[in-house]
């Protein structure tokens, strides 16, 4: 270990849980998810196959000019279109001439193909892959043709061309045809701008030069507040973290990638924190000022952001919700390291943090193991844990008890903390449940399920020693999840929590609508037990469970202490004594209390002879009286 690890480290365990204490908690913070109340209404309506909402809601950004929203609607329903068709094509048959339903058409051919190209650089790209995508841009020129020459005055549907001259390999004056219409139209709109940035840099068919002059010259024309001043910060992102060429040397002068990052951090400064609008250009702008090392801005930012996680560009570097937690984490270590031991971490510059837009989700785990195993994997995983045993499943006898009675299965869920341990705060990547869940499978050849429940939205994971085999998410405003995904997803269930047909477990899978009901049928077709009362709408429902018993939190070295001794503690959890351990003590107590009577009334019998069998005697007495009080 280094000097400055030895100097640092104390620094980051004394202030780390305080730094950024005030940020959502991570099982808050989600990826694209729609935050717009109208627009999730709309998608959850299409997903049952009702396109009423959507076309009203187009209708209305068309009628007032609404340009910015017009487009991440229209992207949204033809995301939604894209695994679940039907509302759209219900809708287009009814009304084909509607500008608003060819302007979803549009753009679902030109998301249909890119599904098929993927999102690989060409040399990853099948042969057959790039046929079917030039294929099905060829069929889109039509479409997209029509929903422009319905609204003459509308700039998405050359947004949309844009993306198209991009994937047809268009030459240069044709993009230029394309630019020239898009901006005739609405000169400051961003989305248009943004996808003219696509096309002009060095990865397609411009260069980093060409790509940071136009972003520049677009926001030196902007109005105060534009989002059109974060181009350049695209264009740095783009050179910075997307391009495979090096930059230590490259053709951009360094003063334009901090120009960019101070560009955009102002820009920030216009919306208001937690605002999903600016979601997108501070997910882009935490992570440049983290490569500049600017840890006290990023913070702001992050704070800034609250729980809208976006896609880009943390899916450049890996999975993006883990990306974004992960770098969120290491700026409040670095700032932690960089506090004097003795000093105070500096105080957030908006000290009112927003209320999070998506609420956490509650979380419960049935576990396929007796509470007292449970409880043995569950002693080192640094939270404290509330483990019931649960009853059978409806229609299925129970154990020794008869039906209802505990079947060797639990329910766990977390108990709050008023002085969580550093352990749970520092946690990064998942809520703690499933942090615990991850650690207490690990080495057990049992499963665990964990549920995880809001207003509108339900998932689970399903954790087998100590490694995720499956997760699911249900969202009435999410495209339907792709058949072999869910599959996939059933097929891991199905082997864990044995299922001799798998096809319920995809439909179920599959659907979108009225989540809390599929998660429940879920856990019902898994043969578990049936989710308690009030799981959801409260905290910790098992508080009032029979047999229910707190495992406290431990430190490390309490843990590995008795995780060895088997000694849980108090609060425990009992755990059922076999015949061997009862014969044993009973016999060794029938051993030593003679001789420990015979050393103490014989004279001759020295004080340490006389001591053995008395702390003997009184360990196994002590012993036999609090197994046999825990069997009551």
């Amino acid at each position: 270990m280094s000097l400055r690890s030895l100097i640092t480290m104390p620094r980051m365990l004394r202030h780390g849980s305080a730094v950024g204490a005030d940020l959502p908690p991570d099982e808050a913070v989600t990826v694209g998810t729609v935050a717009d109340p109208a627009l999730r209404a709309a998608l959850a309506a299409c997903s049952a196959g009702d396109a009423g909402l959507a076309r009203e809601l187009l209708a209305g950004t068309r009628l007032d000019a609404q340009w910015e929203r017009r487009s991440g609607y229209v992207s949204e329903l033809a995301e939604s279109a894209l695994h679940n068709p039907g509302w759209l094509e219900s809708w287009l048959s009814r009304s084909p001439e509607d500008p608003d339903a060819l302007l979803v058409k549009a753009d679902l051919c030109i998301q249909q193909a890119w599904e098929i190209r993927s999102s690989h650089r060409a040399r990853h790209v099948s042969e057959d892959q790039f046929r079917a995508f030039f294929t099905l841009l060829e069929d889109a020129v039509p479409v997209i043709a029509a929903a422009a020459e319905r609204n003459p005055t509308d700039p998405v549907p050359w947004e949309i061309a844009l993306t198209h001259a991009r994937g047809i390999q268009a030459p240069r004056h044709v993009f230029d045809a394309y630019w020239k219409e898009a901006v005739a139209r609405a000169p400051h709109h961003y989305g248009c701008h943004a996808t003219a940035l696509q096309y002009l840099c060095d990865k397609w068919y411009g260069s980093h030069e060409e790509m940071f002059g136009f972003a520049e010259k677009a926001a030196e024309g902007a109005l105060p507040g534009s989002k059109l001043h974060a181009l350049p910060l695209l264009a740095a992102i783009e050179y910075e973290v997307v391009s495979e060429d090096s930059t230590e040397n490259g053709p951009i002068d360094p003063a334009r990638v901090r120009a960019a990052v101070d560009r955009a951090l102002e820009l920030s400064g216009w919306y208001e924190p937690g605002d999903p609008e600016a979601a997108g250009f501070r997910n882009h702008l935490a992570l440049m000022l983290i490569l500049a090392e600017r840890w006290s801005e990023a913070l702001e930012v992050f704070r800034a952001i609250g729980v809208h996680a976006a896609e880009f560009p943390w899916t450049y570097l890996g999975d993006s919700r883990k990306e974004f937690l992960e770098f969120r984490l290491g700026v409040r270590m670095q700032i932690a390291s960089k506090t004097p031991f003795f000093g105070r971490p500096p105080r957030p510059e908006n000290p009112a943090a927003p209320v999070p837009a998506v609420p956490a989700p509650r979380s419960l785990a049935i576990a396929a193991a007796p509470p007292h195993e449970v409880a043995d994997a569950a002693l080192m995983c640094g939270v404290s844990l509330r483990i019931a045993p649960a009853p059978a499943p409806p229609g299925r006898p129970g154990g020794p008890g008869g039906p209802g009675a505990p079947t060797g299965l639990s329910y766990v869920e977390l108990v709050a903390d008023p002085s969580p341990g550093r352990r749970a705060t520092l946690v990064a990547g998942e809520e703690m449940l499933t942090s615990a869940a991850d650690n207490f499978t690990t080495g057990e050849k049992w499963p665990a399920l964990v549920l995880r429940r809001t207003a509108d939205r339900c998932g689970f994971t399903l954790f087998h020693k100590g490694k995720p085999r499956a997760s699911h998410l249900w969202d009435p405003a999410a495209p339907v999840t792709d058949h072999a995904e869910a599959t996939a997803t059933a097929a891991a269930l199905a082997e864990l929590f044995p299922v001799p047909d798998e096809r319920p477990l995809v439909t179920l899978l599959r659907g979108t609508n009225d989540p809390a009901s599929r998660q429940s049928e879920l856990v019902t077709a898994l043969g578990l037990p049936p989710l308690p009362d009030g799981f959801g709408e409260r905290d910790e429902i098992l508080a009032d469970a029979p047999g229910a018993q707190i495992l406290a939190r431990r430190g490390v070295f309490k843990g590995i202490r008795d995780t060895m001794s088997k000694d849980l503690g108090t609060p425990t959890l009992p755990a059922p004594r076999s015949r061997r351990w009862w014969l044993l003590r009973v016999a060794g107590l029938l051993f030593f209390v003679p001789l420990m009577a015979y050393a103490w009334w014989s004279p001759g019998v020295s004080w340490y002879r006389t001591v053995i069998p008395t702390g003997w005697s009184l360990f196994l007495a002590l012993q036999l009286r609090k197994a046999w009080g825990q069997r009551r």
